[in-house]
Order: C-alpha cells, then structure tokens, then sequence
C-alpha cells in the first residue's frame, strides 16, 4: 500500500532531546496548539489545559524536578499537558467531580491532546520528547505552576528543532500487542526475538549503548516502587476521592 505523509510521519517517530536554538516561529507554535486542541473529547467534555513555560528559572526548576532533564531548559519550547476539571466547577460550582472515571478521561483526552502536538510538530520538521518526570514531585510542580485544585500536571513536552536525530526505537511486534477476539498467553517465542532485535538496536547505538533486552528493562522498571505518593497526591488535588 502507498504511504503517504501522515503515515511517514507517525512511523518515522523517536523521542528528541538534542536541539538547535533556533526558535518555533509563532505560527508554527499556534498551529501545533490549534491541532491539539482539536484532538477528540469524551463527551465533549474539554477537561485538558496546556500551561506554556517561558520563564528561565521556571524551566530551570522544571528540569530539576524532572530528575536533571537539561533538555527541559534548552528546548524551544516547554508545554505542560493537564488534565483540568477545575474550569468545569468554574461554570458549574456543584459539579460532582473526583470519580476515578473523570481521572480516567482526564488522562486519556490529555493524551490524545500531546499526540496531536507531537504529531503535527514533527510533519513541520520539530521533534520533541515526552517529560514523565514532572510527576516525580507533583505537589511542587503544582505549587511551581500555581495549579488549583482539579488540575492535575500529567507530562511536559519538550519542542525544538532536532539538533540530533537518532533511529527510532523498535516497537513490539503486531503479534504481541494486537489480539484476535480475546486477548492472548504471551508468545514467548516472538518475545525472544523481539528481545533480541532490542539487543542488537542497543548495541548498534552511536551512543548510550546498552546490553539489555526488553523483557529485562521490564523487570528491573516493575521490581520497585513507582511513584508510591501519587495515590495520595491525586485525592489532594481532587481526583480518584471515589
């Protein structure tokens, strides 16, 4: 089948961290946010803000919370993706609001909000990274932010022009991930080769070289703690209560 540009550009993706300091022209910039704006809403809800970091020392804080990400701070741009309920109780004060579902919508329209800017940046010839680690102390990042209650930071995003463009990372094969009618015992034979295919990539880096497979990134990554405060961290900001 024919690929097209859409195409290219989805299976062409790799986190950037390396940029040039030339800056995202505005239009670009207000493009971007015009397509994640336009990403799908449950229930036409809207529950997703996108706080724009400028400020040096905010980014620099930023990048600190983040467990040392420099690229936080050398990026064109940072964007910080929320899921927000608070404009909700804004228009309607008696909204009822902390059931999990709503964490669960929040989540999931926020992120398909940073696909679409992830997406369109690149067919522009940006690249980006997603920043996870704004999690790893979500109470200072809040206060950082002057975030109010129902707003919760989920990811940043570091924007630019590529500077460095390494290979992109081999996924799980369509054998693993896709299930026919039910779902599927884990095929440990395609997992083998699979684990073996992410050995090779590893190793045939330019830099960052690894010996690891997948299946030992998993179980290193889920042998400890991940984030044990968020539980409590997301009933203080009103999510997940019940």
């Amino acid at each position: 089948m024919t690929m097209n540009h859409t195409i290219e550009t989805i299976l062409q993706h790799r986190s950037i961290r390396h940029f040039t300091e030339q800056q995202i022209e505005a239009e670009k910039l207000k493009l971007i946010l015009r397509c994640a704006n336009a990403a799908s809403s449950s229930s036409f809800i809207q529950c997703s803000s996108i706080i724009r970091v400028t400020l040096p020392s905010v980014r620099a804080k930023l990048a600190e919370l983040a467990g040392g990400q420099a690229y936080v701070e050398s990026a064109a741009e940072f964007l910080v993706f929320c899921a927000d309920f608070n404009r909700h109780q804004q228009i309607h004060p008696a909204a009822q609001l902390g059931f999990t579902e709503q964490t669960l919508i929040g989540a999931v329209d926020t992120a398909l909000m940073g696909q679409n800017a992830m997406l369109a940046a690149e067919s522009m010839g940006l690249g980006g990274v997603y920043i996870g680690g704004i999690r790893n102390d979500p109470k200072l990042v809040s206060e950082l932010l002057a975030l109010p209650r129902h707003v919760l930071p989920l990811f940043g995003m570091c924007l630019g022009y590529p500077a460095k463009i390494p290979q992109p990372k081999p996924r799980l094969p369509l054998s693993i991930v896709v299930h026919q009618e039910s779902y599927q015992s884990l095929d440990n034979a395609e997992l083998e080769k699979y684990d073996q295919h992410i050995q090779a990539y590893y190793a045939s880096r330019s830099s960052n070289n690894k010996q690891t497979s997948w299946s030992d990134q998993i179980r290193a990554t889920l042998s400890k703690e991940s984030r044990p405060f968020m539980q409590a961290y997301l009933n203080g900001q009103g999510f997940s209560t019940k």
